[in-house]
């Protein structure tokens, strides 16, 4: 993910790519009340390529790394805590 290799590399690139993801997001799946999903990545109609619907694991895993993207590495440091494939953090058991 993004996140992490931003917290191995810390280059910046992986926030900018990040960033620009989320301007995506806001500009193409923002409705007024959410998020709607895409039928269509590559569809040029956006009105038409809207579905009603927003998957739980937008707001779970997507929206939670890209948070953690631009939090300082003190946020749930990876020498602490480890990510399940759902992002949930559990603390390492030292």
């Amino acid at each position: 993910s993004l996140f992490v290799m931003y917290r191995i590399t810390g280059d910046q690139k992986y926030q900018e790519w990040g960033w620009q993801i989320f301007e995506s997001i806001e500009q193409y799946a923002r409705v007024e009340h959410g998020y709607a999903a895409l039928v269509n990545v590559l569809q040029t109609n956006m009105t038409s390529n809207l579905e009603d619907s927003m998957e739980s694991f937008f707001l779970a895993e997507t929206l939670k790394y890209l948070y953690l993207l631009f939090s300082p590495p003190t946020v749930l440091p990876l020498d602490e805590y480890v990510f399940t494939t759902e992002a949930h953090p559990f603390r390492i058991i030292k």
